[in-house]
């Protein structure tokens, strides 16, 4: 059985070898270990092999790694999953990053918990598919939200994150993938601070990264099947 090492070690060559396909920089796109629902250990073996981005999906959990793993201080710890209100003091308090923001008033309370002297990246989760299976906000509503985003002091506009509709065929996910990379695009255009593209994952890396991602995000591939 492959070690989370060596797996570790595969899905980089993977991405690496996709940017470089794809004409883009050396190390250009990041990869996001999605850690939820694995010990503590797991990502401790994942750290030891270099990897520096975790993503969690349940708040409770993830604070609890963060808090146990505070020594290792060079972590950047993702929020990915829904946020209910009553979560979101200890989601602007303890992690790095949010990449599933799709609702203002969610928006609004990190702002106003984060904790003095901190800034909470977000990227804007879009429903690219007008998938009813999908959270994410609509297309036609990305301009204003991303301007409502913007304008809260505490928080900094990073870019956007999607989920593909679920059974689609390659060509039919390219299609959505390319929406997302005009989107980030004409994003970047308006506000200085976007340059992540949050797209793509085990099954999907290369065509994701083919089509413009700037990280992908990566659970099974490197610490195996989810136990719940």
């Amino acid at each position: 059985m492959e070690t989370i090492a060596e797996r570790l070690k595969s899905v980089q060559i993977t991405v690496e070898q996709s940017t470089l396909d794809s004409h883009r920089p050396s190390n250009s796109v990041k990869l996001l270990a999605v850690s939820k629902t694995k010990p503590v250990s797991d990502i401790v073996q994942a750290y030891e092999a270099g990897q520096r981005l975790f993503g969690e999906n349940y708040v409770q959990e993830g604070v609890e790694k963060i808090q146990m793993l505070q020594s290792l201080a060079d972590i950047e710890w993702y929020f990915i999953g829904p946020i209910q209100s009553n979560k979101t003091r200890l989601v602007a308090e303890n992690f790095d990053w949010v990449q599933a923001v799709d609702r203002l008033k969610i928006a609004k309370r990190l702002n106003d918990q984060t904790i003095p002297h901190k800034t909470l990246n977000v990227c804007i989760q879009v429903n690219i598919d007008d998938d009813k299976n999908k959270a994410g906000i609509g297309v036609n509503e990305l301009h204003d939200f991303a301007k409502a985003i913007n304008e809260l002091p505490n928080l900094r506009l990073r870019g956007l994150m999607t989920i593909p509709k679920a059974n689609q065929s390659q060509a039919e996910q390219t299609v959505s993938f390319n929406h997302m990379a005009a989107l980030f695009d004409n994003l970047k255009k308006q506000y200085p601070s976007v340059d992540t593209l949050s797209m793509g994952m085990s099954g999907d890396i290369q065509n994701a990264i083919n089509n413009g991602s700037t990280m992908v995000r990566v659970g099974s591939a490197i610490f195996g099947l989810r136990n719940k």
